[in-house]
């Protein structure tokens, strides 16, 4: 085991908080979804990160079965009462420190990215990589905003300072991904990914791993 990073124990620590408050845009959400049901998550489907289990139940419209994994154990506890579904499998772990135990044809995880360091960045992805069957597929949304009462430390550091309603602060990490440069990113680790923008600071990626690793 790796020795623990602060800023990331904090960000879960931020998460096990607002696990009670915890949303997302329902605008934004109703066109990501439906970029996602384009694409057709089907099979044995891994989802990362899976918060409150809104995209799990998503996700069970068309998969055969789920493993939905999350630090959280307050976030596994509301998608446990929400999905209340039998074919998804819930993990908590770390992921920066979780090895899956089986392989998939669908990897998905739901405003994730922007909170992986820049410098575990590549190997998240080799993660990503060692979840998938062969022809595997991979399907993220996310988003790259910042506001200015969050960038306590400038614009050039992926470090935020988030506020819980009753105002309490945790450090977490938001990485203001832009999608030509995330999919260029990708393409340089080897990976054949299209991320596409919806509308403000949205956007999804969709592709796989068929090209060769350069490394």
């Amino acid at each position: 085991m790796s020795d623990p990073d602060p800023l990331l124990a904090e960000q879960i620590a931020y998460y096990r908080a607002a696990a009670a408050e915890y949303s997302v845009d329902e605008a934004a959400a109703r066109d990501l979804a439906a970029a996602l049901d384009e694409h057709g998550p089907s099979g044995d489907v891994l989802e990362l990160a899976c918060g409150p289990g809104v995209w799990t139940q998503r996700l069970l419209r068309r998969a055969a079965n789920v493993t939905a994994v999350d630090a959280a154990p307050e976030m596994l506890a509301r998608a446990r009462t929400r999905v209340g579904d039998g074919r998804v499998r819930f993990v908590r772990a770390d992921l920066f420190e979780w090895t899956p135990d089986a392989t998939y044809d669908f990897v998905f995880f739901g405003f994730w990215l922007s909170h992986v360091p820049l410098d575990r960045f590549e190997a998240f992805w080799d993660l990503v990589r060692t979840c998938l069957k062969p022809g595997g597929r991979v399907f993220f949304v996310d988003d790259n905003d910042r506001t200015p009462e969050e960038l306590i430390y400038g614009e050039a550091s992926s470090a935020v300072l988030r506020r819980l309603s009753d105002g309490t602060a945790h450090r977490a990490v938001k990485v203001a991904h832009q999608p030509a440069e995330l999919a260029e990113r990708l393409r340089r680790l080897g990976w054949r990914i299209q991320v596409t923008p919806v509308w403000g600071p949205y956007y999804y990626g969709a592709g796989t791993a068929d090209l060769p690793s350069p490394f």
